[in-house]
């Protein structure tokens, strides 16, 4: 069984993918663009990939393709309804990164609301040591104890969220399709306008994409805290930025972009730098931890459906 691994970078150079080989015969490159990828999965049974895009006109001359091991969760990368057409199994792994993003979130949050940056570049700029003050309690920072955490999508990241929010002594609701019997569950307006904090964990879909755009925003309190470590197309990009740039809402933080990496067209590379705003790389999901898991879950994707298994099927 040939495997191709399409963008091994994007896992992280400290990963073990000669583990692979316990399933079969491995290619690895470590990116691949879009004019290369057909060539690539040409003679492959089994492709893993994490964000290169598999479309009808890279997938067509796949003739021995059989299985897409998704090196994530999301597989919005993937063109699902021909895979379906062309007998294409669509494997992801699931659960891998909960701990891991929702750490990041929880961090983000923390750095936006307590001002963390700014406190440590007082210190580190030598403004502490020539100020002749003990201390500084400005720019000023606000308790997260009592105050409304929203989360939109309550998966296994939104749960732990959930979690720790109640820890630090939030009250939290929650915007999702079913009710849950444990959580305050309401409309995405309602939560928009009742939470201090916002963040956001779920998937991107058609019914998904774009949901946080202007009216959400206008319903917003003016100091809220916006967190995405869902998917950039989740938000409407432009009406965020243009928030934060405004004034409008209290502050940004975001580890996922329509484009990735964004150039200096995109929105989020007008507000990158400003003091309410924490941007990072689209690392949430990857702790050490979490890219073992992701690689253990793949391994067993691909013995599971050599042994005639489906696992973790999508497609």
């Amino acid at each position: 069984m040939k495997i191709s691994v399409l963008d091994a970078g994007t896992l992280g150079d400290d990963l073990d993918l000669s583990r692979l080989k316990e399933v079969g015969e491995v290619r690895v490159y470590r990116s691949s663009t879009h004019d290369v990828v057909a060539e690539r999965i040409a003679d492959a049974d089994v492709v893993v990939v994490n964000k290169v895009p598999l479309g009808k006109e890279t997938l067509y001359n796949a003739k021995r393709l059989r299985l897409i091991c998704l090196a994530a969760t999301g597989y919005d990368n993937v063109d699902t309804e021909y895979c379906k057409a062309n007998g294409i199994q669509v494997s992801n792994v699931v659960g891998y990164s909960t701990d891991s993003v929702t750490q990041v979130t929880v961090s983000g949050i923390l750095e936006l609301a307590t001002h963390i940056r700014e406190y440590t570049s007082y210190v580190s700029d030598g403004s502490y040591s020539s100020s002749g003050r003990a201390n500084k309690v400005t720019p000023v920072y606000y308790e997260l104890a009592g105050k409304t955490w929203g989360i939109v999508g309550l998966g296994n990241i939104g749960r732990k969220v959930a979690e720790v929010a109640r820890a630090f002594g939030c009250y939290v609701i929650a915007c999702k399709r079913t009710p849950a019997p444990d959580i305050e569950c309401v409309g995405l307006d309602e939560l928009c306008r009742r939470s201090d904090i916002i963040s956001i964990h779920t998937p991107l879909t058609s019914q998904t994409r774009g949901m946080i755009g202007t009216e959400c925003i206008k319903l917003m309190k003016s100091n809220v805290i916006l967190y995405n470590a869902a998917r950039g197309a989740v938000t409407d990009e432009r009406a965020v930025a243009e928030a934060v740039k405004s004034g409008r809402i209290g502050a940004f933080g975001c580890d996922v972009y329509s484009e990735e990496p964004f150039g200096k067209s995109h929105p989020m590379y007008e507000i990158k730098e400003l003091p309410n705003v924490c941007l990072t790389p689209h690392m949430a999901w990857g702790s050490y931890e979490a890219r073992n898991r992701c690689l253990n879950e793949i391994i067993e994707n691909i013995r599971a459906f050599k042994s005639g298994v489906r696992r973790n099927a999508v497609v």
